[in-house]
């Protein structure tokens, strides 16, 4: 009975946000409440809860000062020469941009979090796909596709797990998969030039006076979080009569000057926003360094390193209590979605775990794997990983389903790094779970309804999947 009542939990939740009849936050809150009664255990929903908030604390809390930082470092403009470069090869062409996009999140995922990922590529790539009317959801799925890949890395998560749960070392599990992920990154980058194609198709090839003509405005990376396009707020209008005499023809924008302040405006870059702080631009650069640093050797726990990064950055580039209010508030909207969805996430998998649903329905389905199909136990793994870390938590496939597969690979004569390396498989799909903090201020700060990010990222995701488990395979890592 739990167990079909937690894949009913699942999938009403993934309809009814898919749907548009309920906001995520509320569906996480509601629906696995009314389960918990129907399971019968109301009256301990609220123990539920609070085991599930005590457990995803510090994440909200390492989220809500990974914003505040990287926020603060996108206004100062420690990341504006990346930004430049990214989008100087991407000029208005849309499949340089879908690309680039997935080059990006590439690169900036090599720090092992999916946050400062996110919000790093949105606040680069948001602006172009704004001004040239392209799809978000490409974005956020290919974003998150890149990202999934590259969260196979020994310091991004899984791979330290599934080292943990099966008693073995995070380098002899991953330094092989290296040839099937690249193939997998390899995957994501075709499938972006086939979206890209599909967008160039839809829009054409764009010349810069082409792409800056029809609009009046534009949303400057780093000037906080609105995007509404009112012309108030963190909003910056760029108007095009100060370039074109007034007559909005644009047919004065010919001399270098022009066609230069045009570029920066089509690029979403202010250079000259008050937040810049030029001076301080080493400084930011090698507290940035240091902080990842820190992160990828454990110095400390990544949401105190976030906190004292945070409240580091904020003293040392806006020394004034005002200014430092300004930031604050300025990303005050992105803390606060991404926040208040993180613990509704907790009510979700609080229930999920105290009812003992997730503990049902991974001994059903490791129960239900016909006897002929112990010798593959690696490619079943691999399969089973894909809608298993989608539907549950890194932690509860891990650590509750991934022994299990394991045990079951052992008797069959099938080692355990072979089912450890096949358990990283689902890692692209994963990084669009519910489930994942993350994936919320990937849609949070792109605009994009979370439903719509899923209708259009589980196909692709899962096809990624499957082309990092048919490269294990064939080389004969899997």
């Amino acid at each position: 009975m739990l167990t079909i009542l937690g894949f009913t939990m699942i999938a009403t939740f993934l309809v009814l946000i898919m749907l548009k009849k309920m906001s995520p936050i509320a569906a996480l809150v509601l629906i696995p409440a009314l389960f918990c009664v129907f399971v019968g255990k109301g009256a301990k929903l609220g123990d539920y809860v609070i085991d599930g908030v005590t457990s995803l604390a510090p994440t909200a809390a390492m989220l809500m000062f990974a914003i505040v930082y990287f926020g603060v470092m996108i206004d100062v403009g420690l990341f504006d020469p990346i930004v430049r470069g990214i989008l100087k090869f991407c000029k208005a062409d849309p499949l340089r941009i879908v690309v680039g996009t997935a080059v990006l999140a590439a690169i900036v995922s090599l720090d092992g979090d999916g946050s400062t990922t996110f919000m790093i590529t949105v606040s680069a790539m948001y602006p172009l796909y704004k001004r040239l009317k392209m799809s978000l959801v490409v974005m956020t799925g290919v974003a998150a596709m890149a990202n999934g890949v590259m969260n196979t890395l020994p310091w991004g998560g899984p791979t330290a797990r599934a080292a943990t749960a099966l008693k073995l070392d995070a380098s002899d599990i991953f330094v092989p998969m290296i040839p099937a992920l690249a193939v997998g990154l390899l995957g994501v980058l075709a499938l972006s030039y086939v979206l890209g194609r599909r967008e160039r198709k839809r829009l054409g090839v764009l010349t810069l006076d082409d792409v800056l003509e029809p609009e009046t405005e534009t949303v400057l990376v780093g000037a906080g979080a609105g995007a509404s396009g009112d012309g108030e707020g963190t909003v910056a209008v760029a108007k095009k009569a100060a370039r074109t005499g007034g007559s909005g023809t644009g047919s004065d924008t010919g001399s270098d000057a022009d066609l230069s302040e045009a570029d920066d405006d089509f690029q979403g870059l202010d250079l000259h926003r008050a937040t810049l702080r030029p001076k301080l631009y080493w400084f930011n650069a090698l507290l940035t360094v240091t902080l990842l640093t820190a992160m990828i050797m454990e110095w400390l726990p990544i949401p105190v390193l976030f906190l004292l990064g945070a409240a580091l950055a904020l003293t040392v580039n806006f020394p004034h209590m005002p200014d430092q209010k300004a930031r604050l508030g300025a990303h005050a909207e992105n803390v606060l979605n991404v926040s208040g969805m993180v613990f509704a996430a907790a009510v979700f998998t609080g229930v999920l775990q105290g009812t003992g649903m997730v503990d049902h329905m991974s001994k059903w389905l490791v129960s239900n794997i016909p006897d002929g199909m112990g010798p593959h136990m690696a490619l079943v793994t691999g399969v089973l990983s894909i809608p298993l870390t989608y539907f549950m938590s890194n932690d509860g496939f891990y650590f509750g389903v991934l022994p299990v597969l394991a045990e079951a690979g052992q008797a069959h004569g099938v080692s355990s790094l072979e089912i450890a390396r096949a358990s990283l498989v689902g890692q692209p799909l994963h990084m669009s779970s519910p489930l994942v903090p993350a994936v919320y201020v990937l849609v949070g700060m792109a605009k994009v309804e979370f439903g719509d990010h899923t209708r259009f990222v589980v196909k692709w995701a899962a096809l990624t999947s499957l082309v990092v488990l048919g490269a294990g395979i064939l080389f004969g890592i899997i």
